[in-house]
């Protein structure tokens, strides 16, 4: 029952904007699902929805993923060039040098810029370890990477 609902809460959410709980609740039971408030709070909690605007003091529920995707990209150039020092690798391993303070800023919008050839990356205060998959396309990786740069 609980994976049936939250496939037709994600359904409910791309059909038509939904802004709040009681919304969706109300959508859940035009579909044949009764449930509690809490319930639908726990849904969203795991589902990781957010509140992403749609005018001005207006706003719907959304999959993460939905962010706008093209201002992840300008976001990742833009934290590349003013915080990235350099970039290096070494067989599926790539290490990139920021200025102090920035790789957690970087690698998030990274891991958020949705590379397939990425499956993750570990920060600290100015290196970030880039795990790359498969090993062959490491340099693609790294070039990709510098041409954020420039």
């Amino acid at each position: 029952m609980k994976l049936r609902r939250q496939q037709m809460i994600l359904e409910i959410i791309e059909e038509k904007p939904v802004a709040t709980q009681e919304e969706l609740a109300e959508e859940l039971l035009a579909r044949g699902i009764k449930t509690t408030q809490a319930t639908i709070s726990r849904d969203i909690k795991e589902l990781q929805l957010v509140k992403v605007p749609v005018g001005p003091n207006v706003y719907r529920y959304a999959r993460p993923h939905k962010l706008e995707p093209p201002r992840s990209n300008e976001r990742l150039r833009r934290l590349f060039r003013e915080n990235v020092v350099k970039v290096d690798f070494s067989e599926n391993l790539v290490l990139i040098r920021t200025l102090p303070g920035a790789a957690q800023g970087v690698a998030s919008a990274l891991d958020h810029a949705g590379w397939k050839e990425i499956i993750g990356t570990v920060a600290g205060d100015d290196t970030i370890l880039v795990i790359v998959k498969p090993r062959d396309v490491v340099v693609q990786v790294v070039e990709r990477l510098e041409s954020l740069l420039r």
